[in-house]
């Protein structure tokens, strides 16, 4: 009988084991969440960060577009005008095809979104 006594204090319980795993899985569901979700804040600032530097590439080289062409043309509006004129044809052309370009991005996004690498 003795040895019956060591033998439950020394093993715990399935119950108890059980418990344990439940617990264990919780915590390490908490830190996976943890990990994702600091993963994409991270990959988001990073991401924001490019987007507003490409932007003011963009938009300086938009000026001294438009600046080049007022000074071939010896009039800065022209140069500004051409350049509007320039950026409302690629909208209409992405207006036009708004629904091919709309799915590779849908599962662009996905794939950024899922993957398990960044």
């Amino acid at each position: 009988m003795e040895q019956e006594k060591e033998e439950k204090k020394q093993y715990p319980p399935i119950v108890d084991q059980l418990r344990e795993y439940a617990e264990t899985r919780i915590k390490l569901g908490k830190y996976k969440f943890i990990e994702k979700s600091t993963s994409a804040v991270a990959g988001l600032i990073t991401q924001l960060v490019v987007v507003i530097c490409l932007l003011l590439t963009f938009l300086f080289a938009s000026f001294t577009l438009a600046l080049f062409l007022g000074s071939l043309l010896h009039s800065y509006w022209q140069g500004f005008g051409i350049v509007a004129l320039l950026y409302l044809i690629i909208a209409l052309i992405f207006i036009a095809m708004k629904e091919r370009i709309k799915k590779p991005l849908i599962n662009m996004f996905v794939k950024m979104f899922f993957s398990d690498n960044e």
